[in-house]
């Protein structure tokens, strides 16, 4: 038996909706009807993605996620990275062209580090 890849992905995040309504209004995100309690699951694709309440016993840090990679995928990453920054939303790495297309990174409500790409 063995694992064949990332099958769901969500983050722990202090507010709920806040970072719900943040990943559908700032990154174009579309909720699904379906998804466990204390949990918002969006309709990405190829996997899911998803923002809930702590587990029982977790207590966030101030700057959750270090130490690991979360990358999107965007139609156009240089304008989400426009509209982000100009809505106030804290860029960490300003855009560049990759090997993954035009890339940047930004700092989610939570203070989770997203980084985008559009290739």
């Amino acid at each position: 038996m063995t694992v064949t890849g990332v099958d769901f992905v969500a983050l722990q995040v202090r507010d709920l909706e806040a970072a719900a309504s943040f990943y559908e209004q700032r990154l174009g995100l579309k909720r699904t009807p379906a998804g466990p309690p204390h949990a918002v699951v969006f309709d990405t694709a190829p996997i899911p993605f998803a923002v809930r309440e702590p587990l029982p016993g977790v207590h966030l840090p101030e700057r959750p996620g270090a130490g690991v990679a979360l990358w999107l995928k965007a139609d156009d990453a240089q304008r989400l990275h426009d509209e982000l920054a100009g809505a106030g939303v804290p860029i960490t790495s300003a855009p560049v062209d990759g090997p993954f297309g035009r890339t940047f990174s930004f700092a989610d409500p939570e203070g989770y580090v997203v980084t985008v790409h559009d290739a």
